[in-house]
Formats: C-alpha cells, structure tokens, sequence
C-alpha cells in the first residue's frame, strides 16, 4: 500500500509493506526521487511509521547537502 503525505517541508510517497512480523517502510521524495527505507513495528500505527521514515528522509537529505 502506498500513499503521499505532506510534513509541513514537503510531500514524500510513502509506501507500507509487510516481511514477516515487521512493517518495511519507504519514503521517496517526488522531487529528487531519493528514497530510504526502514524497518518498522506493525503494533505502530501508518501515520507514526509515515512520519518517521520522512524523518529519515529528511535527515539523510540534509546530510547529502552539507556533504556537497
């Protein structure tokens, strides 16, 4: 299942899927097309594990900046 979702700094599509007894998580950034994944616990609810995986997008955006 996937969706988009807006975090105040931006949209990322969002995409949920199941591996077992684990939740994966990807968020791409429709701009850039830069994706992350994680692995998140399914007792969480989407919109939790949505915004975490932004976060991480966010985080290793900003850092590929300051690296350039």
């Amino acid at each position: 299942m996937s969706h988009a979702t807006g975090s105040g700094d931006g949209e990322a599509i969002i995409e949920f899927r199941r591996i077992g007894a684990a939740l994966k998580v990807i968020a791409i950034d429709p701009m850039t097309g830069m994706e992350v994944s994680m692995v998140g616990d399914p007792r969480l609810s989407q919109q939790e594990l949505a915004r975490l995986a932004v976060q991480k997008l966010r985080y290793v955006q900003n850092k590929q900046q300051n690296q350039g």
